[in-house]
């Protein structure tokens, strides 16, 4: 991505509809253009001409599904964008998502970062996934655990699939897999189940940095399954925003003590990104 194609990227956003449409995306998922046309408040013969917009910036991708067609947020655009925003505008490297080409760190260290709940069936997945899409290659995602559940629940991988997450090296485990001699070294454990709603949350004894992200647990949310996939979308929002944070922190220009601060703010912050670039 150059400045050339960020700049269509904001003139798309720039219109209170399209952003409205595009925000649907990215909050619930794949929807088809009667239901995105639902949520929005608009006529199908509206929304196309805005859809138009948002697909020729490169913001919204499509799936055709017999005579249907299905609409979705292009995360690597998203990705791409804020490379280019937090590398002092490095245009001329021409970063592609989708080939893995990013920069890493200027050692080539790939930070292992391991994602811990109780049933390790929805949120530490759906971080684990994000991390791993997020990260460019600089961390490698993990979850586990203290009590797994063995299976994913539906509504999530629901939603990772609506979001072009692949679900075939998902599984719910326990933590033990990754206390052994031959488990990888985690550099950052985070757990992100929520102790305000009296769950208990593992602790890792060891060297690694943690934090606590606790976001609500959607298993648990009781509702009709439209209530329970808008939860579980706003779970997945909020790790989202937490890992796109994360991601952007100058890990090797900070001690570790300044580090430790802005981790442990991360898990208090659900919607900004203004506390830490000023922490």
């Amino acid at each position: 991505m150059n400045f050339t194609t960020a700049s269509q990227l904001f003139a798309a956003l720039s219109h209170e509809v399209r952003l409205k449409v595009f925000h649907v995306l990215v909050r619930v998922g794949e929807l088809s253009a009667t239901e995105l046309a639902e949520c929005v408040g608009l006529r199908p013969s509206a929304l196309s001409f805005h859809l138009k917009d948002l697909r020729q910036a490169g913001l919204v991708e499509t799936r055709r599904d017999g005579q249907w067609i299905y609409y979705s947020a292009n995360f690597a655009a998203l990705t791409a964008f804020r490379w280019l925003m937090t590398k002092n505008g490095w245009s001329d490297m021409q970063p592609n998502p989708t080939e893995g080409n990013f920069p890493m760190n200027s050692d080539n260290r790939v930070y292992n970062v391991l994602f811990l709940c109780t049933g390790n069936s929805a949120r530490s997945i759906i971080a684990e996934c994000l991390l791993n899409r997020e990260g460019m290659g600089r961390f490698k995602a993990y979850s586990a655990g203290s009590q797994p559940r063995g299976e994913i629940d539906p509504i999530a991988a629901a939603l990772l699939q609506r979001n072009n997450f692949s679900l075939s090296d998902l599984r719910s485990k326990s933590w033990d897999e990754f206390s052994g001699d031959d488990a990888p070294v985690m550099d950052f454990v985070f757990t992100v189940c929520d102790d305000a709603a009296g769950e208990v949350c593992p602790v890792w004894p060891g060297q690694p940095m943690t934090a606590h992200w606790g976001v609500p647990d959607p298993v648990k949310f009781e509702g009709t399954e439209t209530e329970r996939t808008l939860f579980t979308a706003d779970v997945f929002r909020m790790l989202t925003n937490r890992i796109s944070i994360f991601c952007a922190l100058p890990l090797q220009s900070l001690d570790k003590l300044s580090l430790q601060r802005k981790l442990d703010m991360i898990g208090k912050t659900e919607n900004t990104k203004s506390d830490f670039q000023s922490a």
